[in-house]
């Protein structure tokens, strides 16, 4: 079995096909046949991204029952005032259901690369810590905005103990044994 953590960059596409898109894909940066992408990162997104061929890890990490915390930094355009931190955390109304709780957490500037397309904010912007045990398409992006917050960029940093670390863009490395384990 493979176990891959991927450092994904803005712009690519979280899988190996382009279907026609003219984006870039997993395929430009990691040459393993036969590995998938354990969940997903939409393409404006950034940061740690597991592959494996291992199909029941797949499953379990991408299975909504399990409930794996996943944690992301998000720059938002706007306030982020303690009662939209509050109402973000609580939970909030997406396309007809409510989010799970979650962590909202307003923290200091990262220390971050730049980014390829650089962020071009019309306000203030803030730093968050976010921890999800969900993942619903562009949830973060659709949460922030409920109230009154605009994303501008997302970088996922961990997911359950396995942190992205100092790994630079567009570069992978084989998780370690006690990373593996913390996912098992």
């Amino acid at each position: 079995m493979r176990y891959i953590i991927f450092n994904k960059p803005y712009g690519v596409l979280s899988q190996f096909t382009d279907e026609g898109t003219g984006h870039p894909t997993l395929k430009d940066f990691i040459n393993i046949p036969g590995i998938y992408a354990a969940g997903r990162l939409d393409r404006d997104s950034e940061g740690l991204l597991l592959l494996t061929d291992d199909g029941a890890l797949i499953k379990r990490l991408t299975d909504p029952k399990h409930h794996l915390e996943k944690t992301y930094l998000v720059m938002v355009e706007g306030e982020p005032t303690s009662g939209k931190l509050n109402q973000l955390s609580s939970g909030i109304q997406i396309k007809g259901h409510f989010t799970r709780p979650a962590s909202f957490r307003l923290i200091a500037d990262p220390n971050l690369p730049a980014r390829p397309r650089p962020v071009t904010p019309h306000g203030s912007t803030h730093w968050l810590e976010v921890r999800l045990r969900e993942g619903k398409k562009r949830q973060i992006r659709h949460m922030t905005a409920a109230v009154g917050l605009f994303t501008l960029r997302i970088i996922r940093v961990a997911i359950g103990n396995v942190r992205l670390g100092n790994l630079e863009a567009g570069h992978w490395r084989d998780l370690t044994g006690d990373e593996l384990i913390q996912l098992t």
